[in-house]
């Protein structure tokens, strides 16, 4: 078993103002589970992820439940989720995954940071057909046989497993499966008494582009400015 393909991460804003984001992030995340299947998370499977999520990184319990106890409450936000699509300099294909509660303002803010930084807002379906949605679950290889949990996970959807690195560049088991099939992963772990690192849902490029280095730091520039905004929850792109 080889290593799983990745596209290229980046660190470009401080580690306390990427923390802070995460934990935004997932906040939205669990307000969004909470609104869909209710505060409970032992029959609610959305938010059981959120919770891992969460733990993956560090964000504190209190945290977590103050999200859960506004979601909850009659005064939450409604957040809709919406993707944007776009491309970057030198042709990098790039979808946003926003949760927002103000597409106008969305857009407006989306729409100029693409074009400050020498990239164009598509429209909807430009982008998209060169990515797959996929379920993405992050483990600790640690007392795990992969040959066996190959075998065993086929059942439940699983298309590829195989070496990552997790958030410090840590080695973790990657494991994707088809969006459809995310559930049925999600329940053959538990059933397992695994507990994934994180549990997401990503957009994985069927191709990548390369590009030197200084072209390739101007698209990492552009994409780190669309995670800052506020109303963005993930950025993919299919820079090598």
């Amino acid at each position: 078993m080889g290593r799983i393909f990745e596209v290229r991460k980046h660190t470009m804003f401080a580690r306390w103002d990427r923390m802070a984001k995460q934990f935004t992030r997932i906040g939205k995340e669990i307000a969004i589970a909470v609104k869909a299947g209710g505060p409970d998370p032992s029959t609610n499977p959305a938010l059981r992820r959120c919770f891992q999520n969460a733990k993956s990184v560090n964000m504190p319990k209190d945290r977590v439940e103050a999200a859960i106890k506004r979601a909850s409450g009659k005064e939450m936000e409604n957040f809709d989720e919406i993707l944007y699509e776009g491309y970057g300099p030198n042709g990098v294909a790039i979808l946003v995954e926003t949760a927002t509660d103000n597409h106008v303002r969305t857009v407006a803010n989306l729409k100029a940071i693409f074009n400050k930084g020498n990239g164009t807002l598509g429209n909807s379906g430009s982008v998209s057909f060169q990515f797959k949605k996929m379920g993405v679950f992050k483990l600790k290889p640690e007392g795990l046989s992969q040959d066996d949990l190959e075998l065993e996970l086929i059942d439940a959807g699983l298309e590829e497993m195989g070496e990552g690195t997790g958030e410090n560049g840590e080695p973790v088991l990657v494991i994707r499966v088809a969006f459809n099939d995310f559930g049925n992963m999600q329940k053959a772990l538990e059933e397992k008494n695994i507990t994934p690192i994180s549990a997401e849902v990503e957009w994985i490029p069927g191709t990548t582009v390369q590009l030197g280095e200084e072209a390739a730091q101007e698209v990492l520039k552009l994409v780190d400015k669309i995670e800052q905004d506020d109303d963005v929850q993930k950025v993919f792109h299919n820079l090598q």
